[in-house]
């Protein structure tokens, strides 16, 4: 391939990939539109970004005092919204656009209202716990009260009648309970189960801060390719500047000796619409690497493994917890409403709820050595969580800050029933536990056109084939298979930005979305960084009109080359029962068809014949592509384009397959 077309293939390409900072600045103007919307709404609501906005909040939530439980389950929503928006703050800005400042602000913010969330179901808790012997049931005497939402799930029973006999404790029209031992039985206790379908107990992960030091030669590269871009843009625009002044003052003498005064002024503006022009393309070009290296991390291999966990401490980097976390907890039962000559009369401890110790520090003053088994729990499992394995059981240690599997006996789970059952010594925050990487290596895949600036991405693993489809800058879960059976998901045929959506699948259990740490936990086929995201790039590029599959021969190249299926794919054709697709090889800086087809018995790097190799991949298939498949991928919306490379660096289809 001679080096002058070499060349023209690179720039053509440079042109093409021009979307992508496109795309970055029209994120950037969402997010200052956001902002507009939000402030010309005035619905009350404070703007999580604005540390005063959000502090006043807090602290006029803070002075309210004699909540519900309603109330506070009401307000909860408002605050979720808020935890959530400051989440995705984090994530969806680049590193580049956060300040280190802001990061400490937002976190900051996050935990102070799950905190203070935290505090209001207690403090609303104690309210009904004071009125428990107004709500007593006629038949066994105690309290019982269920409520449910769409964030949080409230069981609490109190121990009135201090009944010997009364150790099975199940809650009406559910199989949630507990088996409680006879020292419980005959104390003036309750017992509460929090359910929040949220965890905010896990300690948040760091936010990727523009100071972060990138770990791999490949984004140091990068990172020092746009510095120096940055160097060069300063540089020219004060030449740029000079110039003008003394191209300024020419034209101003000549206009003293020309007759005609237009022509001077039209040299002037050519003379300050030039720079601009300038200007505008090395930001661009600026933009471009900024972007490409906001990319790269997203396939960034941690060098080093998680630090050394003990035998009982979760990990994770490897683990998640998926369903919430259930706050299990024993409470004093505080002094209750008396009537007293027609007023209710009640003992307020300043000291506020309090938790009852089980079992207790010192246990010397027992006679048997039992006397303080560990309470069997049953807990219903998030119906719109899927586990793919049977969940491990783990308690938070609140000194030690992480998730344990210590103190849990006697785990058994019913999956129809959406039943877990087991022992626990001491109550706390408790929480259910799945493989992160369940779901990968992948068993194979196929991104493919349902339209212009429309795709459907399909992933297939051990458990599951599920189907994303991508439209402009949104996406959407349009089906899970499980055991090849249609599996109905609460996320189906609601569209989501990238982040959101990455974040909601996950949320559900349904992760294909490998981290800098999977690697360890993973057999993966390794790929360089450089040539994994110009594939990608370039396969987002021709998303439009050309579908992309996986080939058993990529895990036998080496880690510079990629092999994939490609075929030409226009959206208004007809399904074809055996399809003939090419094998392309990328290399990053050349691309080839292969004369090898899936089914061949030997890989083999020879060139098919009567094709030829080219710079890129979009050459590639350029050279057997239709006029209508180029008018669909010239027709390609910048937006669209960005979102197909998101989603494909985000599952990382070409090394975890």
């Amino acid at each position: 391939m001679d080096l002058e077309r070499r060349n023209e293939e690179l720039e053509e390409l440079y042109l093409l990939e021009g979307c992508f900072p496109k795309a970055e600045k029209l994120k950037r103007d969402d997010r200052l539109l956001s902002q507009w919307k939000h402030y010309i709404q005035c619905d009350g609501s404070p703007d999580p970004s604005i540390s005063q906005e959000i502090n006043t909040f807090i602290s006029l939530w803070k002075e309210e005092t004699n909540e519900t439980l309603e109330a506070v389950i009401a307000k909860s929503k408002l605050v979720l919204n808020l935890i959530g928006k400051l989440k995705l703050i984090l994530l969806e800005t680049p590193p580049y656009d956060l300040q280190e400042k802001n990061i400490i602000q937002y976190q900051g913010s996050i935990l102070e209202l799950q905190e203070l969330l935290h505090l209001k179901f207690n403090m609303a808790t104690e309210l009904l716990l004071r009125q428990a012997s107004t709500l007593a049931d006629v038949d066994s005497g105690n309290m019982e009260k269920v409520i449910r939402d769409e964030n949080v799930t409230l069981y609490v029973w109190a121990n009135l009648k201090k009944n010997p006999r009364y150790k099975s404790v199940t809650f009406s029209e559910t199989q949630v309970g507990f088996e409680i031992p006879r020292i419980l039985a005959t104390s003036d206790i309750a017992l509460r189960l929090l359910h929040t379908h949220y965890d905010h107990v896990t300690p948040l992960g760091p936010a990727p801060a523009a100071s972060q030091e990138p770990t791999s030669t490949v984004t140091h590269l990068v990172k020092d390719e746009a510095k120096g871009i940055e160097a060069a843009v300063s540089k020219v625009l004060q030449e740029e500047s000079k110039q003008q002044e003394n191209e300024s003052n020419s034209v101003h003498e000549e206009e003293t000796k020309v007759e005609e005064p237009g022509d001077a002024e039209e040299q002037k503006n050519s003379v300050q619409e030039e720079p601009e022009v300038k200007q505008h393309d090395l930001e661009m070009k600026l933009l471009s690497e900024t972007v490409l290296a906001a990319q790269l991390l997203l396939l960034e291999n941690a060098q080093e493994k998680p630090r050394f966990f003990e035998d009982d401490e979760i990990d994770l980097c490897q683990f998640t917890t998926l369903g919430g976390v259930y706050h299990l907890d024993i409470l004093e039962l505080p002094p209750q409403y008396k009537s007293m000559k027609g007023w209710m009369i009640v003992e307020i401890l300043k000291e506020g709820l309090q938790k009852y110790v089980y079992p207790p520090e010192t246990t010397e003053d027992f006679e048997t050595e039992n006397a303080f088994p560990p309470i069997e729990v049953m807990l219903e499992v998030h119906e719109n969580v899927i586990f793919f394995e049977d969940p491990m059981v783990a308690r938070w240690d609140a000194e030690a800050k992480h998730w344990k599997t210590d103190g849990i006996s006697n785990v058994s789970h019913k999956s129809e029933e959406r039943l877990i059952t087991f022992s626990l010594e001491t109550f706390g925050p408790v929480t259910l536990i799945q493989d992160a990487h369940v779901n990968m290596p992948y068993q194979s895949w196929e991104l493919r056109p349902l339209d212009v600036n429309k795709v459907l991405l399909t992933v297939t693993t051990v458990f599951m084939e599920i189907q994303i489809q991508i439209k402009e800058n949104f996406c959407m879960l349009a089906s899970i298979k499980l055991n090849n059976k249609k599996h109905y998901s609460i996320l189906e045929e609601k569209w989501m930005t990238p982040i959101s959506f990455i974040l909601a699948l996950k949320e559900a259990g349904l992760n294909i979305f490998p981290t800098r740490h999977s690697h360890f936990y993973v057999a993966t086929n390794y790929k360089l960084p450089l040539v994994e995201i110009k594939a990608y790039r370039q396969m987002a590029l021709l998303s439009s009109a050309f579908a992309f599959g996986w080939s058993k021969w990529n895990a036998v190249c080496d880690s510079k080359k990629v092999v994939f299926q490609v075929r030409e794919y226009l959206p208004k054709e007809e399904p074809i029962q055996n399809p003939n697709w090419t094998l392309l090889m990328f290399s990053g800086d050349r691309a080839q068809s292969l004369r090898i087809n899936e089914n061949s018995e030997a890989f083999s790097e020879a060139l098919k014949e009567e094709t030829e190799f080219h710079s890129t991949l979009y050459h590639m298939v350029k050279d057997f592509a239709s006029k209508e498949a180029m008018r669909y991928i010239r027709c390609s919306n910048c937006q669209f384009i960005d979102s197909v490379c998101h989603m494909l660096l985000s599952t990382r289809l070409l090394s975890y397959s």
